[in-house]
């Protein structure tokens, strides 16, 4: 079982930025996922950002944050990070990351994808 652990979030104004870590441990081998999901109460958990690790690094953003979040690795630390940028009201949630050792359908933005969830840490952006 892959173990997830998330840091970094806090509290910004609007158009401020915000860097999360999500660090793996506890497995052998490699990963073929990572991604990180947000959620707000009363609301499904959705895909945020997601690198297919397996395939070379490539990179997967929701319409609602493409060209202000970058999601990125830094593999020998088995971590990837979420780089938010002009941040707004809206992007305010528990942000989750997630890991998935196999390649499964390929749907990224699908919670049933992951086996292995982080705790969450909050972002909240104020106007």
């Amino acid at each position: 079982q892959v173990h997830v652990v998330e840091s970094g979030g806090g509290s910004v104004q609007a158009g401020g930025s915000l860097r999360l870590s999500c660090a793996a441990s506890g497995y052998a081998g490699n990963l073929n996922w990572m991604a990180w999901f947000r959620q707000v109460p009363g609301k499904e958990r959705e895909g945020v950002a997601a690198m297919w690790i397996g395939g070379g690094g490539t990179t997967y953003y929701a319409d609602s944050v493409k060209g202000r979040f970058i999601i990125s690795e830094d593999n020998g630390k088995n971590t990837v990070y979420l780089q938010m940028n002009s941040l707004k009201p809206e992007d305010t949630a528990m942000y989750y990351c997630a890991a998935d050792r196999n390649y499964g359908s390929g749907r990224w933005s699908d919670t049933a994808e992951f086996n292995s969830w982080g705790q969450g840490t909050q972002v909240t952006v104020s106007s």
